[in-house]
């Protein structure tokens, strides 16, 4: 019976993985492409080939996204933008649900933001009791005013599924910033604390210059 059961298991440590990445990959595919829906009929694979193409919409998705991208980047599709999104904000629930959504992605996508590049170690929910969270913002405009302290706002997510989760306002004082990434913080949560982070490199202060002494 031991011997059944470590079989068993070696098993589906190599079949679990694989066919939940399979599954995923396959869902993602598949999406993608519905994005074929959007070329005219005459246009796909099935009316061109007399076959579909399987991923063959991604490929279609990655170029419509990047036209999009290659318009919109000069000044004629900024002020279209500019034209489109002044239309939605006429629309109650399209522009406050439109308008959220492009400041969460604007925020994790840009480059010089400070959201999710950090992973933080905080005393939650009790002192004594510390959870893995990721920063997504640094001085809280009126929270911080109000407090009078330097805030920072933690985004500790649940496990296994790291997008939900709760906001936390600490003071800068309270947290702990840890030396793993944010691939290996994601990989504990969702692992339920199984899968450890890498041992972090230990962050050394260079050692201090000898004081000079004065020649006698």
């Amino acid at each position: 019976m031991h011997a059944l059961r470590r079989y068993l298991i070696a098993g589906l440590l190599l079949w679990v993985p694989l066919v939940a990445t399979v599954a995923i990959i396959k869902f993602i595919v598949d999406a993608m492409d519905r994005t074929l829906l959007l070329l005219p009929p005459a246009w796909r694979p099935e009316a061109l080939l007399g076959f579909t193409i399987p991923g063959f919409g991604v490929v279609v998705a990655v170029a419509i996204v990047f036209t999009t991208g290659l318009v919109v980047a000069n000044l004629v599709g900024r002020k279209l933008v500019e034209l489109w999104e002044g239309l939605l904000a006429r629309i109650p629930l399209v522009n406050t649900i439109y308008s959220a959504i492009k400041q969460v992605v604007e925020t994790v996508l840009g480059t010089t933001g400070e959201s999710f590049r950090k992973v933080l170690l905080v005393e939650y929910p009790r002192k004594g009791v510390w959870a893995l969270g990721f920063q997504t913002q640094v001085g809280v405009g009126e929270v911080q005013e109000r407090t009078e302290k330097e805030v920072v706002t933690v985004f500790v997510p649940t496990t296994p599924n790291p997008t939900s989760g709760f906001i936390l306002l600490v003071p800068r004082d309270e947290v702990i910033e840890m030396d793993m990434t944010v691939e290996d913080g994601l990989k504990f949560v969702m692992s339920l604390g199984v899968v450890v982070p890498r041992p972090s490199q230990i962050r050394r202060a260079p050692p201090a210059a000898p004081p000079e002494t004065g020649r006698e």
